[in-house]
């Protein structure tokens, strides 16, 4: 029994996510792990709300030219995460595999996010764009060297169903512990040192500052983390000779797995319809509907939705299963995004109706769209499992690449597509408004051809994205109780090298791995003299043997 206070705030917080134990062992490694979040949070937030505009009215290059600079980026991003993911599987140290590299991605980290936000007076749009191509493929190499071994670490940390799904959440919790106070810190600043609302030419310095401020507070999230957080040495960590072959080989085996497929296009149209909907808001908000001076107050009502979300997730996460939060709420999403096909620009953004309805849509959006969000998230640490009963192998490093490189680079290309769509109907950003609005003394009006532009990018196409990873949540296929019968005959085919499954369970084994039985390593060589049927408990669930513990036994819940 624990010996903590009840009412104290860790008794309080492990009831809420349902965890045993004392806070010290039970809730101390999740924090511990999770402090990462904030940078991983917060940073890109920051990056999604402002970049793109801080490039087009601050630089003052063209939408064509922003977006090109996060496409190169990201191009760079696609030739850095899957090599991370082969190096941290690789790696043998005795802090682990994954841990130090959360230390070397601290400097990186700083220098880069404090360069993004300072263009040190450059005139010529075309050197601004080489100067913000180079920054920005600093701050994804960062990314990627904390990212994905942060990211790999969490199947080893966590083994288990549910306690992947609690880390998860404290994890979503520290997300939103990153993002609250850089955007604070975003506005404060912005207030204080600049023109508040109206961004421009003007906002140079109070950027410079932004950026400063928060590439300390990002990096020393990240320092805490690789402090505090332990893993296994890997020194024994034995692989094949690293080629070019070797490489295409080990991508090639995830695709194999029929899980991590449906997991793939799943989080792929999850990530185009946010995608699309991020970098799109702010010419929605201030172009289309004429309320940019309400941008931080839509801003923060979306962040508290969002949040407000996170106890209904999980209470339908631990009770139905990963993927049913994803069915109930998303429409909340869709119903959010559909305003957008009809939001009209507001005299001065001062009508009542249309700043109703803008309110109405920054609450329905983030409170949809992180049910997607949850199902992707609790989803992926289980695709470990089915990946090593194909292989035989744990290969975190190479499964986690492509967590993180699906949310950074179709942002990437996102953000490089939106500007290209919006350019070709007619929008019209930065200086040129700012000068037309000078000369004349009138509100500069988009072209309807413009507004349809905007329309498009902010509700047509991350509708139709958002509709369709939601049927392919839908169709996913792995439930908790497959999880835990994979992990025991894993458990029993390393432990005894030949294992007896019953027709039941291969046919599962099957469906959700998409090989055949025989084809899987767990299928392979098995002797049925020597084969280990799986032990259940009295409630028939499914016990999982410690491998180098023989005489223990433990149940996954």
């Amino acid at each position: 029994m624990s010996n903590e206070n009840p009412h104290s705030f860790g008794e309080k917080l492990k009831r809420a996510i349902g965890v045993k134990g004392d806070f010290k062992t039970a809730i101390m490694p999740m924090i511990n792990y999770s402090f990462a979040n904030i940078f991983m949070g917060g940073a890109g937030y920051i990056i999604s709300m402002y970049f793109t505009i801080f490039l087009t009215d601050v630089v003052n290059i063209s939408l064509k030219q922003a977006g090109m600079v996060v496409m190169i980026a990201t191009l760079w991003d696609a030739i850095t995460d899957p090599m991370m993911g082969i190096i941290t599987d690789r790696t043998r140290s005795r802090l682990g595999k994954h841990r130090r590299y959360l230390l070397l991605g601290i400097p990186v980290l700083f220098i880069s996010y404090a360069l993004l936000w300072n263009s040190y007076g450059l005139k010529d749009p075309k050197t601004s764009m080489i100067y913000f191509v180079f920054v920005y493929m600093l701050y994804k190499t960062a990314y990627t060297i904390i990212g994905v071994p942060h990211t790999a670490m969490l199947p080893e940390l966590a083994p288990e169903y549910d306690l992947r799904t609690q880390y998860n959440s404290v994890g979503y919790l520290f997300n939103s512990a990153g993002m609250v106070p850089a955007y604070l810190i975003a506005i404060a600043v912005l207030y204080l040192f600049g023109s508040g609302s109206d961004i421009s030419s003007a906002s140079k310095f109070p950027f410079l500052l932004i950026g400063i401020i928060l590439a300390a507070f990002f990096s020393f999230s990240v320092f805490v983390t690789y402090k505090k957080t332990s893993e296994p040495s890997s020194l024994d960590n034995k692989q094949e000779k690293l080629d070019i072959k070797y490489i295409i080989r080990e991508y090639v085996l995830v695709f194999k797995n029929k899980a991590f497929r449906q997991y793939f296009f799943m989080n792929v149209f999850y990530q185009l319809s946010t995608g699309f909907y991020m970098n799109t808001k702010v010419y929605y908000i201030k172009y289309l509907a004429g309320q940019y001076s309400k941008y931080a107050l839509y801003n923060a009502v979306a962040g508290v939705a969002e949040a407000s979300a996170f106890p209904l997730n999980y209470a339908l996460t631990m009770k139905f299963g990963k993927k049913r939060c994803g069915s109930i709420v998303t429409p909340l999403m869709v119903a959010g995004l559909a305003i957008g096909l009809f939001m009209q620009t507001s005299s001065g953004g001062s009508s009542f109706v249309w700043v109703a309805l803008m309110m109405l849509s920054m609450i329905l959006y983030p409170f949809g769209m992180s049910g997607l969000g949850f199902v992707s998230t609790n989803v992926f640490p289980d695709l470990t499992d089915v990946d090593e009963l194909i292989t035989g192998r744990r290969r975190e490093g190479v499964i986690s690449t492509f967590n993180t490189l699906i949310k950074k680079s179709i942002g990437g290309v996102m953000a490089a597509f939106v500007g290209l769509v919006l350019q070709s109907f007619g929008l019209v950003t930065g200086d040129a408004v700012k000068n037309f609005e000078a000369q004349s003394g009138q509100m500069y009006q988009q072209t309807p051809h413009a507004i349809v532009g905007v329309r498009l990018c902010v509700a047509i196409i991350p509708i139709a994205a958002a509709l369709i990873s939601l049927f392919l949540v839908h169709k996913f296929q792995m439930t908790k109780e497959d999880h835990t019968m994979f992990c025991a005959a894993i458990a029993a085919k390393h432990k005894y090298s030949s294992v007896s499954l019953t027709k039941e369970e291969i046919e599962r084994i099957e469906i959700v791995s998409g090989q055949k039985f025989e084809n899987t390593w767990l299928g392979k060589n098995n002797d049925p003299s020597k084969a280990h049927a799986l032990d259940k408990n009295e409630n028939g669930e499914y016990i999982i043997l410690l491998e180098k513990e023989e005489q223990k036994k433990t149940l996954v819940n």
